[in-house]
């Protein structure tokens, strides 16, 4: 099960179950008197994927793949559409899986590692950020958090509660300050303290993409100042109760910065855990982290097996 504990994997099923029980009720109506799988319940099955939030064009993917294995045998059963699902399921969500899935290491030659974290207000990205910082952290890493998202009070006090509640240094200046100018001090100050991973917070505002985009590209230029490649990671953090609302705001930071993976929070509290499956597919962007409860362990990283094995187990 690789890093998957039973503790874990007991939490994810925890997590998903509301969605679990959503998409199997579903799924059972779909196929109720119905012995093979025909045109009808196919139809019945593309209805529970888009009402389960894995999105019209993603669904009909998943459709259309089942379509052609049906296809080669008249008589598929609909015990067997369960396990096609789930293969089908896992197989899109294998196309964009995350290179260094799996693990808390980071890669060779990288240090600091720098991650910039983006995403609307509201979204749970102070909480993700406190929650990878304790996870970097206990697994040996030395971590430092910039608050860049200056924009509002609040979100650099949040992250000082979360810095001092994990105990990892936060760099930060006064409300109003500019964004670019605390990622630099961050990032200078974390390669003078030889840190493993630097975690930079940004402002989420999308009222205004072209601003939005300016900010980010400022803020990455700057720090490249000090370390030419940074960011190594730009982290785009969804809230997965939002359904649908989740997609377009994916959509929205793709145009404004080029993001290469995404943490999809507040999946236990939903029954709209199928955002995970479109929103990757569509966006051909990697979940790296799936945010499945309050506690620090919540934040787990994503393993598409463990995922679709608590869905349709």
């Amino acid at each position: 099960m690789g890093i998957f504990s039973k503790d874990k994997k007991k939490n994810l099923d925890k997590g998903l179950s509301k969605t679990k029980q959503s998409v199997f009720q579903k799924l059972s109506r779909a196929v109720v008197g119905k012995s093979k799988v025909d045109d009808d319940v196919l139809d019945q099955l593309e209805e529970v994927l888009i009402t389960s939030d894995v999105g019209v064009n993603t669904t009909l993917k998943i459709i259309e793949r089942i379509e052609k294995r049906v296809s080669k045998d008249k008589y598929t059963s609909t015990t067997e559409l369960n396990q096609i699902l789930r293969e089908e399921i896992t197989g899109l969500l294998t196309e964009t899986e995350h290179k260094d899935q799996n693990t808390w290491e980071l890669p060779e030659g990288k240090k600091p590692y720098v991650i910039m974290i983006v995403g609307v207000n509201g979204v749970g990205k102070t909480t993700t950020i406190g929650k990878l910082a304790h996870k970097y952290k206990e697994n040996g890493k030395k971590v430092i958090i910039g608050a860049a998202d200056t924009f509002r009070a609040a979100a650099i006090d949040q992250l000082e509660i979360w810095s001092q509640r994990v105990d990892v240094p936060l760099i930060k200046q006064k409300m109003g300050s500019d964004p670019a100018s605390v990622a630099y001090d961050t990032v200078a100050s974390a390669q003078k303290q030889d840190t493993d991973v630097v975690i930079i917070d940004t402002a989420g505002r999308l009222h205004n993409k072209v601003n939005l985009m300016n900010e980010l590209s400022k803020i990455k230029r700057v720090m490249q100042k000090v370390i030419p490649d940074a960011p190594h990671e730009i982290l785009l953090i969804l809230d997965g109760s939002t359904g649908q609302n989740a997609f377009e705001q994916a959509k929205q930071f793709t145009k404004a910065t080029e993001i290469t993976a995404m943490a999809i929070t507040k999946l236990d509290g939903t029954a709209k855990g199928g955002v995970v499956i479109g929103v990757s597919d569509q966006l051909q962007v990697p979940v790296k982290y799936i945010g499945i409860g309050e506690k620090v362990e919540d934040l787990q990283i994503f393993n598409k097996t463990e995922f679709v094995d608590s869905l349709f187990s």
